[in-house]
């Protein structure tokens, strides 16, 4: 061989071990084997931008690749065509109490969730690192994150006293926000409208609001009212987003009660003129024109304080049950009551399950009375007497919850809480939420275009709680993923039949593990337990 045809040899191998190297490199750098490849799917990242036809590469629980990935190689492809893939849905309402038990998070999965923010109206697990720890053991079939209640954390000091709380005891109640912040909390809560948040005044929740502040937290609140006071209990929560230097959620919003119909006009326009100042407020809204919650709603709240017995013995007492009575009687007329006995329907009954899914009236009348606004009360006070119960309250106008719904700023969440079918007679909101907004609100009555339905439910409430690398279909971004048929998402879940899953979801992935495949659910847990400023 001459000199010349070896140095060609040379040549050839030498180009032949730079291609293997280059090659093995490229491979290392920008792998072609991916765990799932979705493909022809119509994708709407949840920035508010239009949808686009490429396919999403997953690695891991991250997604790894957007664009045209026809040559690469995957463990499972999931054809999309014909559907949409969006982020997974981020539910920041969600009374999540239920999730030792329920941890596969089922009914939430179902809807497209991927994500959900616990602890709402001032109610939050204690002692809050603990149970986080507790949780992460357990595992979840969702991600969850909490809030700290400040509820939860005046029952810790002062139990259900009506009255200001001395230095120490706010000095206490700030060392609770404070320390629950530092365990993980995203923000704060409060339920100004319930015991014991009801007995405080703006200045203690000014000042505990100021603890989750100085840790980046938020500030979430059921108003103090949402009828006949909710303008002054929208300017309350206004107050406290300035004096607190706090973002503020106006969490459920919404208008209750006939006399008060229309005035969501006023409340968004509150809303606005705040941010035009520099205040961050922000609204988080369910789809349903009824509430849920316990009967002890309808009774004043001066009545309750000091607990159940205190309450009994307050009945016993003839002019104070009169004054009791009254103030249901008010509240009927006025407020959740809806100014109709029928308006009032219970929902879990734990002392007689036959009044589950009926209502007040129906239950006046099958005692023999007559269903009139006096017996309603006396009936409510009957029902807390034999230990309270749970109902939905019929007492809200659908142009409300339209026109809330159309307001840039604002989430859709659930209000929901973790359930199996068979269990009480729920809010339908608790299965279908999510689907309801997108086959009635997007597809059949078009409040909302698409895009920005997706994006109130995913992006936006990822940047208002401050929840990382989630909510966009985007490199970098864990893969939680939700991929419905929008021409044939709905809920199915009534009124009357709360017990049924929504139709037109085809999967949900959870950190890149399909927790929905196809349309079964998958009883995995993919979910993590999210701290703030660790995740």
């Amino acid at each position: 061989m001459t000199n010349s045809s070896q140095k060609t040899l040379s040549y050839i191998y030498a180009a032949i071990v730079v291609l293997v190297i280059v090659s093995i490199t490229k491979r290392i750098t920008t792998p072609s084997n991916y765990d799932i490849i979705i493909t022809n799917g119509e994708v709407i990242d949840g920035s508010g931008s239009s949808s686009v036809y490429k396919d999403v590469g997953i690695i891991g629980n991250k997604i790894h690749k957007i664009g045209n990935l026809s040559s690469a190689e995957s463990e499972r492809y999931i054809d999309a065509e014909g559907l949409v893939v969006s982020p997974g849905f981020i539910d920041v309402h969600v009374h999540l109490d239920p999730i030792l038990r329920l941890s596969n998070s089922e009914s939430h999965v179902r809807q497209g969730v991927t994500t959900s923010l616990g602890g709402p109206d001032g109610t939050s697990p204690w002692p809050f690192g603990e149970f986080l720890d507790t949780l992460s053991q357990v595992g979840v079939g969702m991600n969850v994150a909490y809030l700290v209640g400040h509820n939860t954390v005046r029952r810790n000091v002062m139990g259900l006293e009506n009255r200001t709380p001395s230095e120490e005891e706010l000095n206490e109640m700030e060392r609770q926000i404070s320390a629950g912040m530092d365990e993980g909390a995203y923000g704060i809560s409060t339920g100004l409208k319930y015991l014991p948040g009801s007995f405080s005044e703006v200045e203690e929740v000014i000042a505990l609001s100021k603890k989750a502040s100085e840790r980046g937290g938020v500030y979430t609140s059921h108003l103090r009212d949402e009828g006949l006071g909710i303008i002054e209990s929208v300017a309350e929560a206004i107050k406290i987003s300035k004096d607190a230097d706090i973002p503020v959620v106006l969490t459920h919003h919404k208008v209750i009660g006939k006399p008060m119909w229309g005035k969501s006009a006023q409340t968004l326009s509150m809303v606005d003129s705040a941010r035009e100042i520099g205040l961050k407020i922000s609204i988080d809204q369910y789809p349903y024109d009824a509430s849920y919650t316990g009967i002890s709603v309808l009774i004043p709240s001066w009545a309750r304080a000091g607990g159940q017995k205190e309450f009994v013995r307050r009945t016993k007492d003839p002019k104070l049950r009169d004054s009791i009575k009254k103030g249901i009687v008010f509240n009927i007329l006025n407020d959740r009551g809806g100014n109709d006995l029928d308006r009032v329907q219970f929902a879990k009954v734990s002392w007689d399950k036959t009044l589950e899914g009926n209502t007040l009236k129906y239950w006046a009348k099958s005692l023999g009375l007559e269903p009139t606004v006096e017996n309603g009360a006396e009936l409510v006070i009957k029902a807390q007497l034999n230990g309270g119960a749970s109902a939905i309250y019929h007492a809200m106008d659908e142009d409300d919850v339209e026109n809330i719904m159309k307001h840039p700023l604002t989430m859709i969440a659930s209000d929901g809480r973790l359930v199996v079918p068979g269990e009480g007679h729920p809010h339908p909101r608790w299965y279908g939420t999510f689907p309801r907004v997108l086959g009635l609100f997007v597809r059949e009555k078009q409040v909302l275009p698409l895009e920005e339905a997706i994006y109130k439910m995913s992006f936006l409430p990822a940047k208002t709680i401050g929840i990382k690398r989630r909510g966009l279909i985007k490199k970098g971004m864990f893969a939680d993923i939700t991929i419905f048929d929008k021409n044939r998402i709905i809920d199915r879940a009534t009124f009357e039949k709360p017990h049924q899953y929504s139709e037109g979801i085809h999967y949900v992935l959870v950190n890149g593990e399909l927790a929905i495949d196809n349309g079964e659910f998958q009883n995995i847990k993919a979910g993590k337990v999210l701290r703030k400023n660790s995740d």
